[in-house]
């Protein structure tokens, strides 16, 4: 039909792949294909355009820009970690000293928050990165099972396509002895033919000179008479 290609190689049976200059003529073949094709048809048109910068946050993006712009990172600010009393302009002053207080109180409620989460680690760290450990595990399996299967659907494809090829291997040099064979008999019948020729061409040479002869005798007994 057309549009069909006829893949006839059988690298299971066939030979001369490793011969000197093969390889380097398959890759000219496959270079030389590669120059001469030209995509006619665009087979991304379906899917919609591709946007770079779906997935980015406000922070992202300005980061990207500092990276472009190749301005130096901001040092890490501190001041969250630091009480400060109030400006000396502002000491007699009630809000700054509330706003200094609730500044304490939030570092003091951060630290607090930080040693109960040091507490829950070491009361329930260890039994939270064996349960992550358990996932990791069950995950790593999962995906060697998926892996060993896969190996053994390839496998089972190459050893396929190995016993296909092998069979057919058999036919052809079964039928290429047979193409040999019969080319051998037309050729022992040729040679019986050419031979069978030259003895009725002889046979026909000679009885005509017999023929020839008695037709002399004859006529040389009719002058006697």
């Amino acid at each position: 039909m057309a549009g069909e290609v006829l893949v006839d190689a059988l690298p299971y049976i066939d030979l001369g792949y490793d011969d000197p200059g093969v390889r380097e003529a398959a890759i000219a073949m496959v270079e030389e294909e590669c120059r001469r094709y030209r995509p006619t048809k665009n087979y991304l048109e379906h899917l919609p355009a591709l946007s770079t910068s779906a997935f980015e946050t406000d922070l992202m993006t300005t980061e990207f820009e500092r990276i472009q712009n190749r301005l130096p990172m901001e040092p890490v600010s501190m001041k969250r970690y630091e009480l400060p009393p109030p400006p000396a302009g502002k000491m007699s002053e009630v809000s700054a000293w509330m706003e200094s207080v609730e500044n304490s109180m939030a570092q003091l409620e951060h630290q607090a928050v930080r040693a109960l989460n040091l507490e829950l680690m070491q009361e329930y760290g260890c039994e939270m990165w064996k349960s992550y450990l358990e996932v990791l595990t069950a995950m790593q399996a999962k995906a060697q099972a998926r892996l060993e299967a896969v190996k053994k659907e390839i496998q089972d494809v190459n050893w396929k396509r190995k016993s296909k090829q092998t069979k057919g291997g058999e036919k052809l040099r079964s039928l290429e002895a047979q193409w040999v064979m019969l080319v051998s008999k037309n050729y022992e019948i040729e040679q019986a033919c050419s031979k069978l020729e030259e003895k009725i061409y002889q046979k026909k040479t000679d009885k005509g000179m017999v023929n020839n002869s008695s037709g002399e005798n004859i006529n040389n007994e009719n002058l006697s008479a």
